[in-house]
């Protein structure tokens, strides 16, 4: 018994991981990289080379760079191959997948079709996306795509961009108009893998 004591004394202590949570970047590159200069000016190089690093999502609409903060996101686990990097989905996310039809089918079999009848108050008023191919989407991918009538946001005291989701600026940032279908091919972003 004695000689597990003497084991467990003599190991060395585990170093312990930084870990960064970063939120809510909203197509703002500059933001962002300005934020990742800082982690790496402020945290010691060793400790942010093998950092793990949490994407708590909502890295589109609102800002202007929604493609640009995609790009730098996916470049991550390249130019800092030692980092663990984890992409969580935030709202707008999912509506964005949504809209790009990348949501995998429900488990049950339903169709998506079926999440709209809870909200169906609010289809005029939110301007549902009513283009190519929303007979098959998930009521939030209409809702990030719609169009919406109300042009004032009372509760944050700003105008809508676009939509409910303010997608307006993601769509851009990809050269389409907001609402546009052209901005799905094959499940795909157009320009998704280009870099500008």
């Amino acid at each position: 018994m004695e000689g597990k004591v003497g084991l467990a004394q003599d190991r060395k202590p585990t170093k312990e991981r930084v870990v960064c949570c970063i939120g809510d970047v909203h197509g703002f590159i500059h933001k962002l990289q300005k934020l990742w200069s800082n982690l790496e000016t402020l945290i010691e190089p060793s400790d942010f080379e093998t950092a793990l690093i949490i994407f708590l999502g909502d890295y589109c609409d609102r800002g202007p760079d929604t493609r640009k903060v995609i790009d730098f996101l996916i470049s991550l686990p390249s130019k800092y191959p030692k980092q663990s990097h984890v992409f969580l989905s935030g709202n707008h996310d999912f509506a964005f997948a949504a809209f790009m039809g990348l949501l995998p089918v429900p488990p049950d079999g339903s169709e998506f079709s079926e999440t709209w009848d809870e909200y169906k108050a609010s289809e005029e008023r939110e301007g549902w996306y009513k283009g190519d191919g929303y007979e098959k989407m998930h009521l939030q991918g209409r809702r990030w795509a719609g169009k919406i009538t109300v042009r004032f946001n009372a509760v944050k005291g700003t105008e809508y961009q676009g939509s409910i989701y303010d997608a307006g600026p993601t769509f851009e940032s990809y050269g389409v108009p907001h609402g546009s279908s052209g901005m799905i091919v094959g499940g795909f972003v157009v320009g998704f893998f280009d870099s500008d």
